[in-house]
């Protein structure tokens, strides 16, 4: 009983998060559509968001250990809150700012949570490490079913409703809100190991350029994002003009991705036994 009620303390956190992620996917290239830019600047708004997400990933765990990583989450909220009111303008330096806290916070969204929960769960109250995998499993699952339903919200508010592209956006800041309020009222602060950020940055190039396995899995992985990364800019302008409803594509890219997990897990099981080798 103890364990469920830290679990469903950490899901009432790490949800709205993820809901005020997924909420923002379906209409953000419309949107800057709406606001008259040629797709070469939409372009270029992506790579902000890209690049910032590459630029503060690689410090985000030694930034979190430092600030604090309840602190990092409030953190995430703030950010994104602020970059999803960046949405409001048709500056494009406004627009471009706005991305670069969205990388910022994608970052954040997926560290500071995860490493947040391992501290408590071993550290503070000592449960079984192996129970870990059974709030990550639930939290995926779980992962799954809010994007499907962000994608549906996502086109009741902006074409239901008639609210435009911008409306998602603005719906998430409330989700953002309510992530961070629980953050503070509910979860203790931990903290990271104090390492030099130089030193940690030199153990991970030796690991990488020393060990042939994960320089081609690091290689392999790149190249299957790269493709996400083009599939995600180029599926909205290929499937608008002809009236898709982008919000029930979204949300069916989703339940296609939980399939997928779920096809896994099937073989994986001891009635298929298949290995990842």
């Amino acid at each position: 009983p103890a364990f469920r009620l830290f679990q469903r303390g950490y899901l009432r956190v790490y949800l709205p998060a993820l809901a005020a992620d997924w909420l923002q996917g379906p209409y953000l290239y419309k949107l800057y559509e709406r606001y008259r830019f040629l797709e070469g600047q939409i372009a270029i708004l992506y790579v902000c968001g890209f690049a910032s997400s590459v630029v503060f990933g690689a410090v985000s765990s030694f930034l979190i250990g430092r600030l604090g990583r309840k602190k990092s989450c409030v953190l995430f909220s703030l950010t994104y809150s602020v970059c999803c009111l960046a949405k409001l303008s048709r500056d494009y330096l406004a627009l471009a700012a706005g991305r670069v806290l969205g990388g910022l916070s994608t970052a954040l969204l997926f560290t500071a949570f995860e490493a947040w929960y391992v501290h408590e769960h071993v550290e503070r109250h000592d449960f079984p490490p192996e129970w870990i995998a059974l709030t990550f499993s639930r939290a995926a699952f779980w992962n799954n079913a809010v994007a499907v339903g962000a994608g549906g919200v996502a086109e009741l508010v902006a074409e239901g409703l008639g609210l435009g592209p911008v409306a998602p956006f603005m719906v998430s800041i409330p989700l953002l809100a309510l992530s961070g309020f629980f953050a503070v009222k509910n979860w203790e602060e931990n903290y990271g190991e104090r390492r030099a950020f130089g030193k940690t940055c030199g153990e991970g190039l030796r690991r990488l350029v020393g060990d042939r396995r994960v320089l081609l899995l690091g290689a392999i992985q790149a190249l299957f994002e790269s493709v996400v990364a083009i599939f995600i800019f180029l599926w909205t302008p290929v499937l608008d003009p002809h009236g898709a409803p982008l919000g029930v594509v979204f949300s069916a890219f989703m339940a296609a991705s939980a399939l997928g997990s779920s096809l896994y897990r099937l073989a994986l099981s001891q009635r298929f036994r298949l290995q990842p080798v």
